[in-house]
């Protein structure tokens, strides 16, 4: 079999019968064409009636390659990532997740292995469009899996699937159109102001300072765990930088923060005086007030908050309500800022959620606005 090859780059023309070449313009068989795809594998097409039509193909490959490179490049990604199981996608995208605190990458490694790559891992990337979405939402509803992980594991999926669409694997979102399932968080259960009274006077000093730092600063246990005196960075003002990571059992970045990323929240007086008072009564460690009551030289640890309010709930030392938690002091704090007519965009960033949204569902039946109180307002500005 003999071939004719054009310029540099452009590939080459032949036949694949016993005739010379010599006698190819007058030989009945088809012309056939070769040249390198835009990944750099060999591509070859038949069904050319003449020299010329072969040619004038293998001229139109390659203005096209050379015209274009950024659909050269889009062409690779597409022919390397749209050929890959999802598993070994999904495997390059969370090691990508470099982000993630610990808390966070151990949720999205616990959905990859008993929800998505279950489900999904020998699929090709490529194969994805709204229809493999909505089976893969089905099937979840159907094996009776809580709306809440539903939900964490579809916004997973997506995240994945976002990711492959930015590289050019689909020519249509495939979310597009689909609808995620519906999570909506219970409604939360609110200490009383007199009920936190209660609670906050009960137990030992450093429980009393941790039920004031989450009731009244807004702080999670592990942040609370982490207090510092050296974190009041003015009289009305308190800077969380740290938490005790309950795996690691030692300091740690916060939660949707990198290292050395912090957050200021409001420091209202009593708990000021709270923190001064316990670092004068007991001192403190580098600045730290709490220590592990066993050793001095380990952080104090969030599960020791939880047994001792257990511990208290069990001996009815203190009349906790029915669905109250410690992180119900947390509620606390967000009620108590939401019903004072503090902007919800405030509650969100003292807390330290990663998403508005985040707070606007848990906490949006504790706004004090309606659409009568709207009315009077706005009538109130009309009238001036």
């Amino acid at each position: 079999m003999a071939s004719r090859k054009l310029a540099r780059g452009m590939g080459t023309f032949f036949k694949s019968c016993d005739h010379p070449q010599a006698k190819w313009s007058k030989c009945p068989h088809d012309y056939k064409i070769r040249f390198r795809g835009p990944s750099g594998r060999q591509i070859q097409e038949s069904g050319f009636g003449t020299q010329e039509k072969a040619i004038v193909r293998l001229t139109e490959v390659y203005d096209t390659k050379r015209r274009k490179p950024h659909s050269q490049a889009k062409a690779e990604r597409i022919e390397r990532y749209g050929l890959m199981p999802f598993s070994e996608y999904a495997a390059e995208w969370r090691a990508g997740q470099r982000h993630l605190a610990e808390s966070s990458a151990r949720q999205v490694d616990s959905l990859l292995e008993n929800h998505l790559l279950p489900a999904l891992k020998s699929r090709r990337m490529n194969t994805f469009d709204h229809k493999v979405v909505e089976d893969f939402v089905r099937n979840m509803e159907t094996a009776s899996i809580g709306v809440a992980t539903q939900s964490n594991a579809f916004d997973k999926l997506a995240s994945i699937l976002l990711d492959a669409h930015r590289l050019g694997i689909f020519d249509e979102n495939p979310l597009r159109g689909v609808k995620p399932p519906q999570y909506t968080p219970s409604r939360s259960v609110i200490p009383a102001p007199s009920q936190l009274a209660a609670i906050r006077s009960s137990g030992d000093h450093s429980f009393q300072l941790l039920v004031g730092l989450m009731s009244g600063c807004g702080l999670r246990n592990g942040e609370a765990a982490a207090v510092n005196i050296r974190n009041i960075v003015a009289d009305d003002v308190y800077r969380v930088t740290e938490q005790v990571n309950q795996t690691a059992k030692t300091y740690g970045p916060l939660k949707h923060r990198k290292p050395g990323e912090y957050r200021d929240v409001p420091l209202p007086p009593r708990i000021r005086n709270a923190i001064e008072w316990y670092a004068d009564k007991h001192g403190t460690t580098d600045g730290y007030l709490l220590r592990h009551p066993e050793d001095a030289t380990r952080p104090f640890q969030p599960y020791l908050l939880q047994n001792q309010w257990q511990r208290l709930k069990k001996a009815q030392e203190i009349a906790i309500p029915e669905g109250v938690v410690i992180y119900s002091l947390r509620h606390f704090f967000a009620s108590n800022c939401l019903s004072h007519g503090i902007p919800i965009t405030d509650v969100a960033e003292w807390m330290g959620h990663k998403s508005i949204d985040i707070t606007f569902k848990i906490y949006r039946h504790l706004m004090p606005g309606t659409l009568t109180q709207a009315a009077r307002v706005l009538d109130l500005g009309l009238a001036a």
